[in-house]
């Protein structure tokens, strides 16, 4: 697991980025550009940095863990944007920018004069990533959104969890990652039809519209039938048999038949081929609406096994199937290894740190992780003297007056 060589040709290594946001939503979107080779210079508060440095644990000598993997990739500089002097600056940097991603409340931007339609009058081909909670419109646009709030809002808190329980948070602030996600996918989008026209554009990416998007059929189904999608457990209402079931040591098996071959597979594997034929698992909605039977009869079989033994006999019958890994069991496993899904990159001080590799992968221009998470203002001076062509004196003078 050591760290990628840097790839010949990264397919984004023309691209000139700032990056204004905080957090997890820009910042994500800011990484993944990165991780393609993008030129990101990530823009923080003088002597404070994103608060992303201060999130997650923090290793024995004391220093956080997660920025190395959010802040991987990028150039810091630091800039202060609620002063003039450093809107200016700012103004003059995003005149070189191919793309600029921000996550500030909607107006904050244009406060500072820094809106879109100041920043394009000097560089029309510019792409502005606007990534908030609930978009750049609208009556609540103007609202803090933080993930978990708009992942209530675009559906998916309601239906995590236990129909017995309250609803449930996901144990990460994807809201955050899936606009970030989304923010990418525009930005990619503007510069192909920039392509054609010369001109940027906005990408408004709203949290609660990114986990909204990915939400299925949960609104159409409401509105032709009536029904509203409720929280299910551990697994989806009318799919069977997908669900957790219990092993003989203790741990659980994730097993997902639900597809009328697959599940044929299934019955074979356990020992009972006749039940695939029974007329109350025999298609997808008889299955369905026999869900709970289905499932109890597939966790009699796994209870009598070990949950290793049942992975690898479902796997050799074609039929899906694995444990729930941990952080300790990704390290451990041989598939994760030979595809270097986790790779060791060195931190700051050199030490070696594991983090996920790059996704998706690229035949031909992979992405590549080059370096940890950057110190506050570690690339201040060499960015405004290789893009602005300052020099010592007047970065000095922009040190003293807490500008950089």
């Amino acid at each position: 697991m050591s760290l990628n060589k840097l790839a010949p040709t990264t397919p984004l290594s023309d691209l000139k980025v700032l990056e204004l946001g905080q957090l997890i939503a820009g910042p994500y979107c800011g990484q993944i550009l990165a991780d393609f080779g993008a030129n990101v210079i990530k823009i923080e508060p003088p002597g404070k940095g994103d608060s992303m440095r201060q999130w997650g644990e923090v290793d024995a000598d004391g220093e956080p863990v997660w920025w190395n993997v959010i802040g991987r990739n990028k150039q810091s500089v630091t800039l202060n944007l609620r002063e003039p002097q450093g809107q200016e600056i700012l103004r003059n940097l995003a005149s070189q920018a191919d793309i600029l991603i921000e996550n500030f409340r909607p107006g904050t931007m244009e406060r500072w004069g820094l809106g879109y339609d100041v920043l394009s009058r000097n560089n029309p081909g510019l792409i502005m990533v606007r990534v908030t909670g609930f978009g750049q419109d609208g009556p609540y646009s103007d609202r803090a959104g933080f993930a978990s709030v708009c992942e209530a809002m675009g559906g998916l808190r309601y239906i995590s969890g236990y129909p017995d329980r309250p609803p449930v948070r996901v144990g990460i602030s994807i809201g955050d990652t899936l606009a970030g996600i989304h923010g990418a996918i525009g930005a990619l989008v503007a510069l192909h039809q920039r392509e054609k026209s010369g001109e940027g554009q906005v990408v408004d990416s709203a949290i609660f519209e990114s986990v909204l998007g990915v939400m299925e059929s949960l609104v159409p189904e409401y509105d032709r039938t009536g029904k509203i999608r409720e929280r299910n457990g551990s697994s989806l209402p009318g799919i069977a048999p997908s669900n957790a079931y219990p092993a003989r040591d203790n741990r659980d098996v994730i097993i997902g038949a639900n597809q009328d071959s697959v599940f044929r597979r299934l019955c074979e594997a356990m020992g009972q081929p006749t039940l695939a034929d029974h007329p109350d698992y025999a298609t997808h909605r008889a299955r369905g609406a026999n869900q709970q039977a289905i499932d109890d009869a597939v966790a009699v079989w796994t209870s009598q096994h070990d949950a290793q033994e049942i992975v690898n006999k479902l796997a050799e019958a074609g039929v899906p199937a694995g444990l729930i890994y941990r952080a300790p069991d990704m390290l451990a496993d041989p598939h994760f290894n030979a595809r270097k899904s986790i790779v060791m990159v060195p931190d700051r001080k050199g030490k070696p740190l594991p983090m996920q590799n790059v996704f998706p992968r690229l035949t031909k221009t992979p992405g590549t992780i080059r370096h940890a998470g950057p110190q506050l203002g570690e690339h201040t001076n060499e960015v405004l003297k290789g893009w602005l062509d300052m020099n010592d004196a007047q970065l000095d003078t922009l040190r003293n007056s807490s500008i950089i």
